[in-house]
């Protein structure tokens, strides 16, 4: 969707309101009818008072360095934890829960080396999402009320006004986990100057005392209850430019893109989640379920061609060079000595012009037992620390 449109949809635009009296229950589950055109399952409505504990808990954890160098809704909790600073005279906001399953990874032997791909990712499954919430927007300002919709966007911390919508609880694993469905959604919102009632109550906590998310986590990220240090979550890692931390390098594994290990554990989503509808690919607004990619042929393939293929993942300043970085990764997680492609990617990328990439072409190198391809003259700084650091 190009910026254009998006702003056609979402600029709230100035009307005379509806009579209060007009909006009651039925006329909320109308907005959730439209909205279930677009896949999207469940729906809620919270208020539009600032969210107080969501607030408290983001200055908190940013002033313990829980957010690594995380911006998004880190960067003004002040402003993404007010729904009135998103939409002046706002009185509620209409929460929508879109699920997505993805693909199972399968053995392929045609690819010698995998990288995963979060099935979060596999599609792109908040643009009919962003459709949903755009039709709703629509039917309000229709109805002359001003609404503005929000998803994956640092103005709204959507998770807790799902919450506070009566959608779900918070797990363990930091995520929200909607009622009898799991955690499998991505999750927006549309604010709105309607006096829609909101939810008279929040779900009851699930999680007990299970903990599965908390021991399986590869990094051990989740260091409180519902509490995630970014700088070990490999799916804030795996976006983060930069060198890698070496710390986590081999926990990468084969994960190219995102982690879902702290769900894949999780009883309820697990035992839910599978049972979500999943838009058909091919349908206009999914792309087709990708869960593996071959890392080879990412590192052969042109800068736009990774854009073009992969350009839907948020790639800091569109910079494939991180997207590399984590295939070279998966490169030295590989065991793949033994294969001639290997053997040629990481010979070029020791060579190559950026030395980003030869960082870790050289642990790379080095992990796979490869030391002699390795060049003795390089004076990048990074990369000569790469070469002096232990394993």
């Amino acid at each position: 969707m190009r910026r254009s449109e998006i702003l056609r949809w979402s600029r709230p635009e100035s009307r005379p309101e509806a009579p209060l009296e007009a909006l009651d229950a039925d006329y909320v589950a109308g907005l959730a009818r439209l909205a279930a055109g677009f896949g999207i399952t469940h729906t809620g409505v919270a208020g539009a008072a600032i969210l107080g504990r969501a607030r408290a808990e983001l200055h908190r954890r940013r002033s313990a360095g829980l957010h690594d160098t995380m911006q998004f809704t880190y960067k003004n909790p002040d402003r993404s934890t007010d729904p009135t600073a998103a939409v002046q005279g706002a009185r509620a906001v209409f929460v929508g829960a879109r699920p997505y399953t993805g693909a199972d990874v399968a053995h392929d032997p045609s690819m010698p080396v995998r990288g995963r791909v979060a099935r979060y990712a596999q599609s792109d499954h908040y643009a009919p999402l962003r459709e949903g919430l755009w039709a709703v927007a629509d039917r309000l300002r229709a109805d002359g009320f001003k609404a503005v919709a929000f998803a994956d966007d640092n103005s709204m911390v959507d998770r807790e006004v799902a919450y506070q919508a009566g959608l779900g609880w918070f797990g363990k694993n930091a995520n929200l986990l909607i009622s009898g469905a799991g955690s499998y959604f991505v999750l927006g919102s549309v604010v709105t100057t309607a006096p829609l009632p909101p939810a008279r109550s929040t779900a009851t906590d699930g999680c007990g005392t299970c903990r599965r998310c908390i021991d399986g986590c590869p990094t051990e990220a989740i260091v409180a209850p519902g509490v995630v240090d970014a700088a070990r979550c490999l799916a804030w890692l795996l976006q983060k430019p930069g060198i890698f931390d070496r710390r986590f390098r081999a926990a990468v594994g084969d994960r190219l893109y995102g982690c879902d290990d702290c769900q894949e554990v999780c009883p309820p989503t697990v035992r839910l989640g599978a049972r979500q509808p999943a838009a058909a690919p091919g349908d206009g607004r999914d792309d087709g379920h990708e869960p593996v990619v071959d890392v080879l042929d990412l590192l052969d393939a042109t800068d736009a061609v990774v854009l073009q293929r992969w350009g839907r993942w948020y790639l800091a300043e569109r910079d494939p060079r991180w997207l590399r970085r984590n295939a070279l990764l998966i490169v030295g997680n590989s065991n793949r000595a033994d294969d001639a492609r290997v053997r040629a990617v990481i010979s070029r990328y020791l060579a190559h012009d950026d030395p980003v990439l030869r960082v870790h072409a050289v642990w790379a190198a080095r992990m796979l037992g490869l030391v002699r391809l390795i060049a003795a003259d390089d004076q990048d700084r990074d990369v000569i620390a790469e070469l002096n650091t232990p394993l």
